[in-house]
């Protein structure tokens, strides 16, 4: 089954006053690369959410965002009044003269007068985070596998094309050797006492170095084995990949073999449906 790897998927959810959303993007790319931001109220919880991801996922340039949005008003700002009754006294005790709004002043100023309330991440709201993790992959895996249908269609419609012209050489392989035996031989005449079997022995290697028969039989088994792996094999890009380089030799031969003008047409084509084939693969996952 093709899977593209340009996805994108969203999910969010309210928990305790919180809203979390989760934004998930991907292009392709050789590996899993993820560039991850999040708020620091989760960054304990970052390696569990970049293997969620990674599992998951698992090839592409991805970029993940998680953001916290507070619906509730909270207070999070406590004032520890023992620690600035003491040190109005302190301070009151080294100058004796002032008002006591000044030491006040003075007071919340220094070290733990005021801090902010530690608001923990509880295991309930990772929980909920990690599902609106999972739920925006299941989105982004569904825009992914609409991608792979596209991407299907047209590698399926440029392998078929490279196979028809495959089967459109046929017809002038005979031709282009009947033709440069006629043009051997006409030059020939111009020549006397020829040693007519050392022609025939040069024809014949000359015909072995333009035989192409074992060109067409491999390239035609590439082009069915591209097809049974997109078919029948998952995360198949790199593969592929690989499928499309030994059908890429497969054809530079054929043409450096072709000796004819319109075999090298043909040739032609199937290279510029190959170059469609090997930038399309390039997304598969």
């Amino acid at each position: 089954m093709i899977l593209s790897m340009t996805g994108f998927g969203r999910a969010e959810d309210v928990f305790e006053g919180k809203k979390i959303c989760v934004d998930i993007k991907s292009l392709n790319s050789k590996s899993f690369d993820l560039n991850i931001k999040i708020p620091l109220r989760y960054k304990e919880k970052e390696f569990e959410i970049r293997k969620i991801l990674n599992d998951r996922i698992i090839r592409g340039k991805v970029d993940c965002y998680i953001s916290v949005e507070n619906l509730e008003e909270t207070n999070d700002v406590k004032i520890n009044k023992n620690l600035i009754d003491s040190y109005i006294n302190e301070l009151r005790a080294i100058a004796s003269d002032g008002p006591d709004f000044e030491y006040l002043k003075m007071a919340v100023r220094l070290p733990d007068a005021i801090t902010s309330r530690p608001d923990e991440l509880t295991e309930g709201e990772w929980e909920n985070l990690a599902a609106i993790v999972n739920s925006s992959i299941d989105r982004f895996e569904e825009f992914r596998k609409a991608e792979g249908k596209t991407l299907h269609l047209e590698l399926e419609k440029n392998i078929q094309n490279i196979d028809k012209y495959l089967s459109e050489v046929v017809p002038y392989e005979e031709v282009r050797i009947n033709s440069v035996k006629e043009r051997y031989q006409k030059s020939l005449k111009e020549f006397e006492n020829v040693d007519e079997t050392r022609f025939y022995q040069e024809m014949a290697y000359f015909t072995e170095k333009l035989d192409i028969s074992e060109e067409k039989v491999r390239l035609s088994q590439h082009l069915k084995y591209y097809k049974e792996v997109m078919d029948n094999e998952d995360f198949n890009g790199k593969k592929l990949g690989f499928i499309s380089q030994e059908i890429g030799r497969e054809i530079n031969t054929l043409g450096s073999k072709a000796n004819h003008a319109e075999i090298q047409k043909l040739v032609v084509m199937m290279k510029d449906d190959l170059e469609k084939i090997k930038e399309q693969t390039l997304n598969v996952l």
